[in-house]
């Protein structure tokens, strides 16, 4: 059925849900399992918290970054324990749902299983979630936890 199944982490219950689904069904499909976690870069407003914040690095881009792979480490912990030994993880940066459908489109994932809400923003609210952009973007089925 499914050989490749995407799951975008942002370390969030919704997508702790997500994850899970998309345990069940690489094991039971025999697929592999991707997990994404996509940070965005910093905006002006996380720039003016930086000037608050004395021990912060001088690279917001970096802190984040570094904070997506503590997610994502977590999300393939948690994989790991439902069972699924076919993982690979990967932290990319960028707008988030192109990213995570882009990256599905480039590494063939056949299935996307994301959560139905995430760390959104006032932006999600005004703009739509990410889970909505996702499903008009990718060119593959999505499953929405």
């Amino acid at each position: 059925m499914f050989k490749s199944i995407l799951v975008p982490f942002d370390g969030s219950q919704g997508a702790e849900g997500a994850l899970a689904k998309a345990a069940e069904l690489s094991l039971l499909c025999d697929a592999e399992l991707t997990l994404l976690t996509v940070y965005r870069h910093h905006s002006l407003l996380e720039a003016s918290m930086h000037v608050v914040q004395a021990e912060a690095p001088d690279d917001l881009d970096a802190m984040m970054r570094a904070h997506a792979r503590e997610v994502a480490e977590r999300g393939k912990t948690l994989a790991r324990e439902a069972g699924v030994t076919r993982l690979r993880g990967f932290v990319k940066g960028g707008p988030v749902a192109r990213t995570i459908t882009g990256f599905a489109r480039d590494h063939k994932n056949d299935l996307i299983v994301i959560g139905s809400r995430g760390l959104g923003s006032l932006e999600g609210v005004l703009l739509g979630s990410i889970s909505h952009k996702v499903t008009s973007f990718a060119e593959m089925p999505v499953l929405i936890v």
